[in-house]
C-alpha cells in the first residue's frame, strides 16, 4: 500500500486550528468545517482518499481545536432539550441503589465488590470468616476526585493473604498494579506498569502475568501494541527484576498470557494471534520445565478449569463447535491422547466450574443460562432449578465445598446473589437488590425471525405490559455480532426511563456472536460480514411489520464492533430509522489494524492489505467510506471518547467529518466526545448518567416525543 501526501499538506495543516472553529451551514444545522488534505491510499492498484487523515493524531493541537467545537455544538443542541434534566434526575434515581457481585472464599477471608449506587465506583470487601467482620479493603471512589480512575482488576493470593490490583486512569487499558496486604489494608511497595491484556495469576511466592514495553511519549494511546511478554513478579521485587518467562519475537503480533494450576505445579500458555481461538502448551514446573505443546491449532479455543486426579481439565471446541469438557494428561499432552468429560451437547457449554464432589457446567440455551451438575466422572446428576428465565453470571466455587454462589438476572430482574447447597439441592438469596423499579409492569418475550438462509435469529423484545401495537410506539433495537459475543439478557438501569416512558427494547442476537456456537460465529466473519448486517435490517423490518414500531419511531445502538454494525447499516439502509447511536465504533475499516490491539481483529474483519478481494470486501461496507450522499439518514450522535485506546476515537472523529460533509438533510448529526474516559469500562456512574440521558434526550427530541417523570406512587 502506498501513501501519497501531496506538496501542500503541510501548508492545509496550518490552518487546521482556525477552520475547525467555523462553521458549515446546512438548512437546520451548522457543524464545523473539518479541514480536508489530500492524502491518497493505494490497495491493488485502487485509489482511497483519506481527507481527514490529520484527524488520527489525537494529540494534536489541530485536533483538540476540532473536538472542542464538535462538542460546543453538540452541547448546543443538547443544552436546548428541555427535558434532558428529568431524564437525568431519573437515572440518578433508579442507579442509585445497593448491588453485589458472588464472593470469592481464600484464606481466611471472603472477598467480594459492592456498589451503593450512589458513589462513582463499587468498593472491594473482605470479611474474616472466623469473626463476620467486614472491611473495606480498596475503595476506588478514593482514587480521584473526579472517579476518573478506576479499579479495573483484582486478583487474590491463593492464602488469601494479598491482592493484586490493577487501576486504570481515564478509562484507557493500560493498566499500573499495586498489592495490598489483606490483614493490614496497607499496601507494599510493589508497583508495576505497562500491562495491558493480562490476567494476574498466583503461585507461592507472587504471580504471572503480561506486559509491553514502554510506549513512546505521546503515542501510548494510539501506537500497535506488539511484542507482549510474560513476566513473573515475586512479591517485594521491583519491576526491573521480574523473570521474563516467555516471549516470541519472531511474531510481534501474538498475546500470550501464563496461568498456574490449582497444584501450583503447572504453568500453562495460552498464545494468541487473534481475538479468538488459541494454542495451549504446559510445562512442569517441579521438573524440566521444558514446554510441552497441548494443542497448536489457533483456530481452537481452550480455557483452564480445575485439575483432578492430576489431570488438567479444559473446556475447548477442539472438534466441538459447541464446546466440552477434556482432561490432559500433562505428560502426554498432546491433543489426540486427550479423554473426554463431558461431551458436546446441541446447546453451547459457556464455562464449567468445579467443587469437591460435582462439575457444575452452565449451558447457553436459545440466549438463557441453564445449570447442569455433573459428578466427577461426567454423568449428569440434575439441573440447577433456576426462579426465572435469564442469565447466570459470576459463578463462584470452592474447591472444598459443594457449594456455589452466582449471580441471576435479566431484562426485569436486578442482580440478586444465589447460594446453591449441591447435595441438598437447596436455593437460598444471599443478596437482593432494592431497585425504583416496577419490574412487574413490563414483559419479556423471546421470538425467532427466519433469515433469507433459513437461520433463526433470535430477538427478545422488552416493553411494558398491555401495550398496543399499532405501529406506533418508539423502539431502540440493540445489536453486536461480532467476536463470538453473547449479549445475554442482563438488567441494566439505564433503560428504565427509556421502557417507563412507553419505550420497547430490542436486542437482536445476530450472526457473529457465540450464541449458537462456533457456527453461529463464523457465519457473520470475514467475507461473511455482510450476513450480520442483513440479519439486524432484518430485525427492523420485522418489528415494523409486527405493528411494534415504524421507520419514524425506531432507533439503532451498538457500541465497539457494535458501533460498526449501526455506521453500516444506517448507510445501507438510511430511511429505515430515524435514530442511529454509534458508540465507539470501528468506522474505517481500511486502517483499524494499525492503532493498538487493532490487529488482533482480523480474525473477524480480515485486512485491507490481505488480498485484492477483501479489500473490496472491506471497503464496501465500511461505515466511513459508504456514507451515502443526500437527504436521506437518520438523526446521528456518535460517542466517543478521548482516551479510548481499544478502538481509537480517530474512527469516529473521521465518520462524523465525512458524514457532516455528505448529509444535506435536517437531521443532526452530531458527535459526542467524553474527557478522561476511554473504551466504557470504569466509567464513573456521574459520567454514564450524563451520557446516558445525552442518549435518551436525543433519541426522544428526534421522534417528536417528550419525556415525562413518572408520578409518584
Amino acid at each position: 500500500m502506498k501513501i501519497l501526501y501531496t506538496p501542500f499538506f503541510l501548508i492545509l495543516m496550518l490552518v487546521v486550528f482556525t477552520s475547525a472553529c467555523k462553521q458549515k451551514v446546512n438548512p437546520t444545522f451548522s457543524y464545523p468545517i473539518t479541514t480536508k488534505v489530500d492524502t491518497v491510499d493505494f490497495y491493488f492498484g485502487h485509489a482511497v482518499a483519506d481527507p481527514y487523515r490529520w484527524l488520527e493524531d489525537d494529540m494534536a493541537a489541530e485536533t483538540k481545536a476540532w473536538v472542542n467545537a464538535q462538542n460546543n455544538v453538540t452541547n448546543s443542541f443538547l443544552n436546548s432539550i428541555p427535558f434532558r434534566d428529568d431524564i437525568k434526575k431519573r437515572l440518578a434515581d433508579v442507579w442509585s441503589y445497593t448491588r453485589q457481585n458472588a464472593p470469592k472464599l481464600k484464606g481466611d477471608y471472603i472477598f467480594y465488590s459492592r456498589h451503593d449506587g450512589v458513589n462513582n465506583h463499587a468498593v472491594f470487601y473482605a470479611k474474616n470468616i472466623k469473626d463476620g467482620i467486614e472491611r473495606v479493603l480498596i475503595n476506588p471512589n478514593l482514587f480521584s476526585e473526579d472517579g476518573t480512575t478506576s479499579l479495573a482488576a483484582t486478583s487474590i493470593s491463593n492464602d488469601g493473604k494479598y491482592v493484586a490490583y490493577a487501576i486504570s486512569k481515564g478509562g484507557s487499558d493500560w493498566r499500573e498494579v499495586f498489592i495490598r496486604e489483606v490483614a493490614t489494608g496497607i499496601d507494599l511497595n510493589d508497583h508495576l506498569k505497562w500491562i495491558k491484556f493480562s490476567g494476574l495469576s498466583w503461585d507461592e511466592e507472587g504471580f504471572y502475568y503480561n506486559r509491553y514495553d514502554e510506549p513512546m511519549t505521546g503515542s501510548e494511546l494510539s501506537a500497535s501494541n506488539e511484542n507482549q511478554k510474560v513476566f513473573y513478579h515475586k512479591l517485594g521485587q521491583s519491576q526491573s527484576e521480574n523473570r521474563l518467562v516467555f516471549e516470541d519475537p519472531k511474531f510481534p503480533q501474538r498475546n500470550f498470557s501464563a496461568q498456574t494450576d490449582e497444584t501450583n505445579r503447572y504453568l500453562l500458555l495460552s498464545t494468541r494471534q487473534s481475538t479468538q481461538g488459541n494454542t495451549l502448551a504446559i510445562k512442569d514446573l517441579k521438573s524440566s520445565g521444558k514446554w510441552i505443546e497441548a494443542d497448536n491449532d489457533f483456530t481452537t479455543s481452550n480455557s483452564y478449569v480445575a485439575t483432578v486426579n492430576n489431570q488438567i481439565w479444559v473446556l475447548t471446541n477442539n472438534e466441538a463447535p459447541r464446546y466440552r469438557l477434556m482432561a490432559i494428561n500433562p505428560r502426554n499432552a498432546a491433543v489426540e491422547n486427550w479423554t473426554e468429560i463431558i461431551p458436546e451437547t446441541g446447546d453451547v457449554l459457556s464455562a464449567v466450574n468445579t467443587t469437591a464432589n460435582f462439575i457444575i457446567a452452565h449451558y447457553i440455551v436459545d440466549v438463557e443460562s441453564k445449570l447442569k451438575v455433573f459428578d466427577k466422572k461426567g454423568t449428569h446428576l440434575f439441573d440447577v432449578e433456576l426462579t426465572d428465565s435469564g442469565t447466570v453470571s459470576g459463578l463462584e466455587t470452592f474447591t472444598d465445598d459443594d457449594k456455589i454462589y452466582f449471580n441471576f438476572a435479566s431484562y426485569t430482574l436486578p442482580d440478586k446473589v444465589y447460594a446453591y447447597e449441591l447435595k441438598s439441592r437447596a436455593l437460598s438469596v444471599e443478596f437482593e437488590p432494592d431497585v425504583e423499579f416496577d419490574s412487574d409492569s413490563f414483559e419479556t418475550k423471546r421470538v425467532f425471525v427466519e433469515a433469507q438462509d433459513g437461520a433463526q435469529v433470535p430477538l427478545f423484545i422488552v416493553h411494558k405490559k398491555g401495550m398496543v401495537l399499532d405501529g406506533n410506539n418508539p423502539a431502540l433495537l440493540y445489536g453486536y455480532g461480532g467476536f463470538n459475543v453473547v449479549q445475554m439478557p442482563r438488567f441494566d438501569a439505564r433503560l428504565i426511563p427509556w421502557l417507563e416512558n412507553g419505550g420497547i427494547y430490542i436486542s437482536a442476537h445476530i450472526r457473529g456472536g457465540g450464541e449458537y456456537g462456533e457456527s453461529w460465529y463464523r457465519a457473520g466473519i470475514r467475507k461473511n460480514k455482510q450476513r450480520v448486517f442483513d440479519d439486524f435490517i432484518l430485525a427492523a423490518e420485522y418489528l415494523i411489520k409486527s405493528g411494534y414500531t415504524n421507520s419514524t419511531k425506531l432507533a439503532i445502538m451498538g457500541g465497539s464492533n457494535g458501533g460498526l454494525l449501526v455506521g453500516a447499516v444506517a448507510n445501507q439502509r438510511p430511511e429505515l430509522f430515524r435514530v442511529a447511536l454509534p458508540a465507539v465504533g470501528v468506522m474505517d475499516m481500511l486502517r483499524y489494524q494499525y492503532f493498538t490491539i487493532g490487529w488482533a481483529w482480523a480474525g473477524d474483519y480480515g485486512r485491507s492489505d490481505d488480498s485484492e478481494e477483501m479489500f473490496k470486501y472491506l471497503y464496501a461496507y465500511s461505515p466511513l467510506h459508504n456514507i451515502p450522499q443526500g437527504n436521506i439518514y437518520p438523526a446521528t450522535m456518535v460517542t466517543t471518547a478521548d482516551h479510548d485506546d481499544r478502538v481509537v476515537p480517530a474512527h469516529s472523529f473521521k465518520y462524523i467529518a465525512a458524514l457532516q460533509e455528505s448529509y444535506s438533510g435536517t437531521n443532526p448529526v452530531v458527535i459526542r466526545i467524553e474527557t478522561k474516559a476511554g473504551h466504557g469500562a470504569g466509567k464513573p456512574i456521574s459520567m454514564q448518567i450524563d451520557e446516558v440521558a445525552d442518549r435518551w434526550a436525543f433519541t426522544l427530541y428526534n421522534m417528536g416525543l417528550q419525556y415525562n417523570l413518572p408520578t409518584a406512587k
